[in-house]
């Protein structure tokens, strides 16, 4: 099952090693100070550090070492409701343009690999969604079928007769590719943000866990192990690794471990035929899953829950491997050389939020599309604490829903995982 070089490590840092930054005391003050050196506090920090404000990003571990540097490297089109539930909660005009931003974001990713040209392996390779059952995927061609007028992205239908020109695998029952899709590596685009950040005048402090943040008057104090920082502004940027520095934040964000093998090396020949063009691939079930092949098309990095309940990477690995096996059971066999997790931020509304009070401010709950939402609303955020043109968003509009009896540890998803589980099964 494992191979020789098997390690519980990203295999994303192998070639692209996370940024280094200073460990230590953090300096004494800073105009802003963002909790949280993801996607989301590099972008952030470099708006209101052009900005002239001096900016310091601490973070409890290594620069990008949560989820941005450890996710699938997928990018969609980042809204989960459909329009049609947004108009429901919030009006046709505002449902609007969220989906106009969920576009954008994809859009403003795009233009950082191509008119800005940083390095992060950008490839618009599109994404096949299959069907695990026949109801699902007439369920599937009608979402795509009826998405809103001028709001939709391109879509081919595959029924199960062409969806071989997407993925070779017996498993699903048709599907819809969409070609507008995208792949990125995801610690090549932490190292490519920092280095932005960087050369913008940011300071960062790595391994500095910060353990309170408190009002004092018009300013903050900002406690952490190392000692505390003044500052007139925080942004609480932690998404998935949200802690009791925030409690009102941490309330409103729901920790949910994704899990992600690396096979070993196989046939670039195997992985071409198996994933043509090197597509992401998703489907239907609600314990989610989703795999692409490497970028040097050597290897399949398979991700999804693979547990009811928190664990170590390395306990996933069976569980995967088999659902790998159910997708392409030629690969029953293969061996895995890489596995690692991180935590994506879900919300009770299944949407991000971004905000701000006397101050404080807070940018998170991707609800696992943090790639494209991220870096755009991360740059919104740091524009918004800036007072530059730029950072007005429909997400502002958004309550931020918590519930009862939550304050942080989701009790409930292993019954929630279970329960997925029987209706994926059972074609639901």
């Amino acid at each position: 099952m494992y191979a020789d070089d098997y390690a519980a490590d990203c295999y994303w840092t192998l070639d692209a090693p996370l940024p280094q930054a200073p460990g230590g005391a953090p300096p004494a003050s800073a105009d802003v100070v963002i909790v949280g050196a993801g996607y989301t506090g590099l972008t952030a920090a470099r708006e209101t550090a052009l900005a002239g404000r001096s900016t310091l990003v601490l973070d409890a571990g290594p620069i990008g070492g949560g989820c941005s540097a450890r996710n699938g490297g997928q990018v969609a089109f980042s809204i989960k409701p459909s329009h049609a539930e947004l108009a429901a909660r919030h009006g046709a005009a505002l449902a609007t343009r969220l989906y106009e931003e969920g576009l954008e974001a994809v859009a403003g990713l795009r233009a950082l690999a191509r008119e800005e040209r940083l390095d992060f392996d950008w490839r618009e390779c599109g994404c096949f969604v299959g069907a695990h059952s026949p109801r699902l995927y007439g369920a599937l061609v009608r979402e795509a079928e009826t998405q809103p007028a001028g709001l939709g992205v391109p879509f081919e239908v595959l029924p199960r007769a062409r969806q071989h020109e997407a993925i070779d695998s017996p498993l699903y029952h048709g599907g819809v590719l969409y070609p507008g899709d995208a792949s990125v590596h995801p610690a090549k685009l932490v190292r490519a943000l920092h280095a932005r950040a960087a050369a913008a005048g940011v300071e960062f402090r790595a391994h500095c866990e910060v353990a309170a943040i408190e009002r004092d008057g018009g300013e903050f104090v900002v406690r952490t192990r190392l000692g505390p920082v003044r500052a007139r502004q925080v942004l609480v940027a932690t998404n998935g690794y949200t802690g009791r520095c925030a409690p009102w934040h941490r309330r409103r964000i729901i920790p949910i471990g994704s899990y992600i093998i690396a096979t070993e090396p196989l046939d670039a020949a195997l992985v071409e035929r198996l994933i043509p063009r090197g597509r992401n691939i998703g489907d239907t079930r609600r314990v989610v899953v989703y795999y692409r092949p490497s970028p040097d098309g050597r290897r399949i990095l398979f991700g999804g829950r693979a547990a009811a309940r928190e664990t170590d990477a390395t306990r996933c690995v069976p569980r995967l491997r088999r659902m790998l096996a159910e997708v392409f059971p030629e690969l029953a066999a293969v061996r895995v050389s890489r596995a690692w997790m991180g935590f994506v931020g879900f919300t009770f509304d299944t949407m991000p939020h971004l905000g701000g009070r006397d101050g404080l401010y807070h940018c998170l709950g991707y609800c696992g599309q943090g790639v494209p939402s991220a870096t755009y609303y991360g740059r919104k955020v740091g524009l918004l604490m800036a007072g530059r043109p730029g950072g007005e968003s429909a997400l502002a509009e958004l309550p931020f829903p918590a519930r009862p009896f939550y304050t942080g540890n989701p009790w409930f998803l292993p019954a929630a995982i279970v329960g997925y589980r029987l209706r994926d099964a059972l074609g639901w």
